[in-house]
């Protein structure tokens, strides 16, 4: 289900709207760090900034939606909850890494296997997002 655009959605009160551009922003600023930082993911921040950004700031979401790679996990996102096959195996690469690293660097196993378990638990769910449109 689509979106309703951000023209036409009421604005929120002031504080409200301040808030959601804070939520914008530091959600975009996290998926950006994510790109770097393998146990951030990248791809749910931006889908958030989107989100607040429509309920906050039209112009930071004209861009996000206008942005090379951004753009169009949100517009897949929003036209069905599409996940591309690309993007499952990165994710699914850089999580199996975040283990490996976790491994070695972390000490209390208990830690590691809760963390290993929320892990699976998203790798099952992301797994099972379409790939393709159904109209396609």
């Amino acid at each position: 289900m689509a979106e309703p655009s951000a023209e036409a959605r009421p604005a929120p009160p002031r504080p409200l709207r301040w808030f959601y551009l804070a939520l914008a922003l530091a959600s975009l600023a996290l998926g950006i760090v994510g790109i770097f930082l393998p146990v951030l993911p990248t791809v749910p921040f931006i889908l958030l900034s989107a989100w607040a950004a429509a309920r906050s700031s039209p112009r930071l979401l004209r861009w996000l939606e206008n942005h090379r790679h951004f753009g169009r996990v949100i517009s897949d996102w929003r036209r069905g909850g599409v996940v591309a096959r690309k993007a499952k195996w990165l994710a699914t690469v850089l999580m199996a890494a975040s283990v490996a690293t976790m491994l070695v660097v972390v000490g209390p196993r208990w830690y590691i296997l809760t963390v290993v378990a929320i892990i699976a638990s998203v790798l099952a769910w992301l797994w099972q997002r379409p790939e393709t449109f159904p109209d396609a």
